[in-house]
């Protein structure tokens, strides 16, 4: 590449000196004809200037119809986009409607489950406190009392004392202490609180609550 330069400094080199070595040559001195001269070159010019013009013209019509092409192509493809988004996003509803219906189904049936077997529970500890841990005969509920005296409250049987309890634990955990009244057996309260089921309040020994055994 250098000696390509090389050469091409030596030619221009050449044409250098051969133009300051020659004499110009006057054409003619008369106003006319310069004039004429004149009127030629410009229209050369005019004529050069005009083809370029209309090729540069002919160039920008071409790129016009094919920024159009362009254009058209390119809101073709968005429309085949949407087209295809909203295929997906019709398809995947579809997909999970089921689905979220499904495990609606799935988790009505397990609470209904779960009722059916709590009531289960319940009854059969029911059967078994009526068996073990009935109440007393009324003649021994009021026994030693003055016959002068209000008639005591109706006792309450086991189970449903420990209903009171499991409510208040499970409804207001932050307050699981139940007051205690003659309704309340003391045995039945003495019975629990020597298993470690219920427990008194530090400050009031009126006041019992469920131990937390899910805790």
């Amino acid at each position: 590449q250098l000696s390509l330069l090389m050469l091409r400094w030596k030619a221009l080199t050449v044409d250098y000196h051969r133009w300051q070595a020659r004499n110009p040559e006057i054409i003619s001195t008369n106003p006319d004809v310069l004039l004429e001269l004149g009127k030629e070159e410009l229209q050369k010019v005019k004529n050069d200037l005009e083809m370029v013009l209309a090729a540069v013209w002919l160039k920008n019509k071409k790129l016009e119809e094919d920024l159009k092409r362009e254009q058209q192509w390119c809101e073709e493809q968005e429309q085949t986009l949407d087209t295809f988004n909203k295929i997906e996003e019709e398809t995947r509803t579809q997909v999970e409607q089921p689905s979220t219906k499904r495990g609606f189904d799935e988790l009505k049936n397990k609470i209904m489950n779960l009722n059916t077997y709590k009531k289960e529970l319940l009854s059969a500890l029911g059967e078994f406190l009526d068996e073990h841990f009935p109440l007393p005969e009324k003649g021994e509920n009021t026994k030693n009392k003055n016959s002068s005296a209000e008639p005591a409250l109706e006792l309450i049987t086991m189970q449903e004392v420990l209903e009171i309890l499991i409510n208040q634990l499970t409804t207001t955990p932050h307050e699981p202490y139940v007051t205690i009244n003659e309704s309340f057996w003391p045995p039945y309260i003495e019975l629990l609180l020597r298993c470690g089921i219920v427990l008194r309040h530090p400050e009031d020994p009126k006041r019992l609550r469920l131990e937390a055994f899910h805790k």
